[in-house]
């Protein structure tokens, strides 16, 4: 049983870093779910415990993802890309700043897949317009999926990985965004000006600043009619748009706080959202259960089977001797040898399965209460920021290098890891440092017990 079960783990993490002809990520990965539970290793109950473990999170991403192809079918995101071109006025400088603001705010808005499925596309038809060489467009689009992905790390809702580990150490997302946003927001100031000096001899002078032909066959943008006759119109009810999004956002925090089911209010504004199109656009919810990624569902429930496989035959307890000088005595030392931990791991094996053991690790080893929740934050750092030192780090970036390519983009391992290798490793200690300072000061007087 031991055995098998590693050799399952190992087996279908190297399928899904293969991929071989692009086969889904979420198939190797009930595969797994389904040899694991077979060998038994995992049993009936602990399928229940790992329902309840991650039903949440999954519905919040969901219902998340759902907003996020609403707005595509109103034609926000094209929309968007042309108002960052405006915004640039002609500055190639400026246009990077712009570019890694928007991918910011749509993981702050969304999460961290979308941001890269959506955004990056834009971005390629954007720059392809702009008549661009390819590598005057990659600083553009490889900085917009380092600060993407890595965004994920302030507010615990852009990543569903983050999810799961909030519900396993019983942490609620007002408490996790109180104690992360301040440092994780200054590591990613900190990482974009990195690659900004990076990028800065590759960055063209000037750039168009208008662009035209922005329309994919998928998208459905409004189209003009007596109420949006006008680009103010459609400008109107696109910013109308977003502060709903905005509201929605913040209702999940105001709910975490009240301790109501995040999930819920999440649900509650797709739905919203979902009968504003139906109105305006009269398109029906219908489309929704072809285009919402439902595997990513199976996925993550298929990946937990596997690691709580793991927790069973025994490997969280080798873990527990191996980490457990990492965060006893100094919690400088707790903040920075965990994050940095947790970045080789991801970089080994993937952040979503490095971050579950992680996590699943530290619920044993009978810490303090500001002890755990400074070690499963620097966790959360490291394989949100950490582990983009390679490609295979996160799934996200995997389905960028794809995307890109498919954009006629050509960008290869070794000119990415050229550039990651010169700004995470700094950027994520700095954030591990802030982190251990920000939530000594701030909390430091009400965790300690």
């Amino acid at each position: 049983m031991v055995w098998i079960t590693i050799l399952t783990f190992l087996i279908t993490l190297g399928f899904i870093l293969w991929r071989p002809r692009n086969i889904n990520e979420a198939i190797p990965a009930t595969i797994g779910a389904i040899i694991v539970i077979l060998s038994g290793s995992v049993t009936l109950s602990d399928l229940g415990v790992i329902t309840e473990t991650i039903s949440g999170a999954a519905i919040t991403i969901m219902a998340t993802i759902v907003m996020a192809i609403v707005l595509e079918s109103f034609g926000f995101f094209n929309w968007m890309a042309e108002k960052l071109a405006e915004k640039a006025k002609g500055s190639g400088i400026r246009l990077f700043w712009y570019v890694n603001l928007l991918c910011f705010l749509m993981t702050l808005f969304f999460n961290n897949d979308g941001s890269i499925l959506i955004t990056t596309p834009i971005l390629v038809m954007l720059l392809n317009n702009m008549g661009l060489k390819n590598h005057q467009k990659i600083p553009y689009l490889l900085s917009g999926a380092l600060i993407a992905t890595a965004s994920s790390a302030p507010i615990g809702v852009s990543n569903i990985v983050n999810l799961i580990a909030l519900k396993i150490v019983h942490m609620s997302l007002w408490l996790h965004t109180a104690m992360m946003f301040v440092p994780a927001t200054l590591g990613l100031l900190l990482l974009t000006w990195f690659l900004f000096l990076r990028f800065k001899k590759d960055l063209p002078k000037t750039v168009p600043t208008k662009v035209t032909g922005l329309t994919l066959k998928s998208y459905h943008p409004l189209k003009p009619g007596p109420r949006y006759a006008t680009e103010k119109d459609r400008s109107r009810f696109m910013r109308n748009v977003l502060l709903f999004v905005f509201a929605v956002r913040v209702s999940l925090f105001v709910a975490s706080f009240l301790s109501i089911p995040v999930s819920l209010m999440a649900v509650i504004g797709s739905i919203v959202l979902l009968g504003w199109r139906w109105a305006y656009l009269k398109i029906p919810p219908g489309d929704m259960l072809k285009k919402t990624p439902w595997y990513i569902i199976v996925f993550a429930f298929s990946m937990y089977v596997i690691i709580y496989g793991l927790n069973n035959i025994g490997l969280t307890d080798w873990l527990i001797q191996f980490m457990r000088p990492m965060v006893t005595g100094s919690l400088l030392n707790t903040s920075v040898l965990m994050g940095t931990l947790l970045s080789v791991l991801s970089n080994i094996f993937n952040n979503h399965p490095a971050l579950m053991v992680g996590t699943l690790t530290l619920m044993n080893m009978k810490l303090s209460l500001l002890e755990l929740k400074i070690a499963y934050l620097a966790n959360v750092i490291g394989s949100d920021m950490g582990s983009l030192l390679l490609p295979m780090g996160t799934l996200a970036t995997l389905m960028w290098m794809h995307i890109v390519r498919k954009g006629k983009v050509m960008i290869s391992w070794w000119q990415y890891i050229r550039i990651t290798i010169v700004v995470i490793p700094p950027a994520t200690l700095f954030t591990l440092v802030v982190l251990y300072y920000w939530v000594s000061w701030l909390f430091g007087g009400t965790l300690q017990g």
